[in-house]
């Protein structure tokens, strides 16, 4: 009997060792071992505020400017991260990925397969691939679908796509319509994904 518990100690340590390696040490090394690919910080990122974000300033001036301020790279900056915040805190990535493979003609659904380069940046560790597409994959959703497009379906996902199962997001906005602070900077974090700003080569850019 010593024996086997012996034994059953033994392979729980040998499993905890296994899962550690493929759990942690893998990750590490797909994320900092690549030679020659550039780390790009969330500054660097937010460098040049996109179209998009310029357009919300436009559209809703005060609420912009009591959530942001005014349109430049650090306010741009704090409205990336806050968007990936909030799109990991309501759990998102659980029915998007935010991978494009090379398999079942995906590219055609959903543009140029995802590049291990793309994936080193502040906004994309750690990663949101995801294996479940309730939805549609996202990593190139930036720039395919007006800010207006994005606000309807976060108001009522049914009113742009009928089959829809995604839950309404109405917290995001006042009575109005109008994005609040999380509901503009979700909107710019969907439209910063797969742009040239997230690190996609400007011929890689474009979309089915």
């Amino acid at each position: 009997m010593e024996r086997f518990y012996s034994l059953v100690f033994v392979a729980g340590v040998g499993c905890f060792a296994v899962a550690f390696l493929l759990s942690m040490i893998f990750p590490w090394m797909s994320l900092y071992s690549y030679h020659g690919m550039d780390y790009r910080t969330i500054e660097q990122l937010a460098a040049k505020p996109s179209a998009e974000f310029v357009e919300l300033a436009e559209k809703f001036p005060a609420s912009f400017e009591a959530s942001y301020g005014q349109v430049t790279p650090a306010s741009y900056a704090v409205a990336l991260q806050r968007g990936r915040d909030v799109y990991v805190g309501q759990a998102c990535w659980h029915c998007h990925s935010q991978y494009v493979r090379v398999v079942s003609n995906e590219s055609e659904r959903w543009g140029p397969p995802s590049n291990a380069q793309e994936y080193q940046n502040a906004l994309n560790q750690p990663h949101l691939w995801g294996t479940r597409r309730v939805g549609p994959d996202l990593a190139r959703e930036g720039g395919r679908r007006t800010n207006d497009w994005h606000i309807a379906h976060f108001l009522n996902p049914k009113s742009v796509s009928p089959t829809s199962v995604m839950p309404q997001y109405t917290i995001y906005f006042d009575d109005k319509g109008v994005p609040n602070a999380d509901g503009m900077a979700l909107i710019a974090y969907i439209q910063w994904l797969g742009t040239v700003n997230a690190g996609i080569p400007v011929g890689e850019r474009s979309t089915p």
